[in-house]
């Protein structure tokens, strides 16, 4: 989970741990993405609007790594533009979703991702 909204993230983290998943956290975009190098994720979750590295910047960094590159990505955004949507598609995201969002419906996207890998 790519985000700097503290409580955001605390939830996502607790819903996906209590359905079982392991879940890490950064609250900027340039630790997202060293976190997703070293630690080769199942699927990332990802904020646009952030500190140092916004997430589109994220998009383009982890296309552009071998140890990222098919990584699924999740956008979750309060940026509710078809523009940002379409951009982020573009970029490599796998989904989309607007905050604020269904936590079950985020669960599922995820474990389909899992499960698709």
């Amino acid at each position: 989970m790519i985000d700097d909204e503290a409580v955001l993230s605390h939830i996502v983290r607790v819903t996906l741990e209590s359905r079982g998943h392991e879940v890490l956290t950064a609250d900027d975009g340039s630790r997202g993405f060293a976190s997703a190098q070293r630690q080769a994720p199942d699927a990332i979750v990802l904020d646009l609007m952030m500190p140092v590295m916004d997430g589109f910047a994220v998009l383009e960094a982890l296309r552009g790594d071998e140890r990222t590159e098919s990584v699924p990505v999740l956008v979750l955004s309060a940026i509710g533009t078809d523009d940002t949507e379409q951009r982020c598609y573009r970029l490599g995201a796998k989904a989309f979703m607007r905050k604020p969002f269904e936590s079950d419906l985020l669960v599922g996207v995820l474990e389909d991702f899992i499960t698709a890998a």
